[in-house]
């Protein structure tokens, strides 16, 4: 896969991320670009860090999504696996040679300067807030993707229809396969993924 294409996205992977993760992956390839996510495969025998690693060094762009470093219930641990691999990424860059330093992030949190309690150390950074909101997570990464030479992609809004109009075709299609909604809404990354291609590239 091209490096000048290729999108790493580190995210949660929860169930409640992902009302928020669809329409960041559709964005994405909307924009003729391929994300690259831990989930994209499962292999076992290959260490997470090492594929974590591989993913980064394959990718020009990076999506880090700070929005669920913070605990939301009393006991729980917060989550250090997102600013982990922020900092692997920028490392990646700063100290990388050749096409690395060309290497681009966009940074997202729910809201604005919330992320300075926890890594102050990113409080010069421009950081985008989407708010838990799906077309704001389309409009944020979409302008991002405009601003780092990204030739041409189709306005937010666009991008939102199509996305509601994917999701209600797949919907239809994979219900007819024999897939109930509760095996629609837990698709593998990596298939959810390949249908968005194949929707795309037959409407875009």
């Amino acid at each position: 896969m091209a490096f000048d294409t290729n999108v790493f996205v580190n995210c949660p992977f929860d169930e409640a991320y992902y009302p928020l993760l669809r329409p960041l992956l559709f964005t994405i390839i909307y924009a003729r670009l391929q994300p690259r996510i831990a989930l994209e495969a499962a292999d076992a025998g290959e260490a997470r860090l090492e594929k974590i690693i591989g993913l980064i060094r394959e990718s020009k762009f990076g999506i880090h999504d700070l929005s669920r470093c913070k605990a939301s219930v009393a006991g729980e641990f917060y989550r250090m696996n997102m600013p982990f691999e922020l900092g692997v990424d920028f490392g990646c860059r700063k100290f990388g040679h050749g096409h690395l330093r060309q290497k681009k992030m966009l940074i997202l949190e729910t809201e604005p300067h919330r992320y300075k309690a926890a890594l102050s150390d990113l409080a010069s950074a421009d950081i985008e807030a989407h708010g838990d909101e799906p077309y704001r997570v389309i409009s944020v990464v979409r302008n991002w993707l405009r601003t780092t030479g990204v030739q041409n992609p189709p306005g937010p809004a666009k991008i939102s229809g199509a996305f509601t109009d994917f999701m209600a075709e797949n919907f239809d299609a994979l219900t007819e396969q024999g897939f109930s909604p509760a095996d629609i809404k837990a698709l593998p990354i990596a298939e959810l993924t390949a249908y968005m291609r194949n929707w795309v590239e037959g409407n875009a």
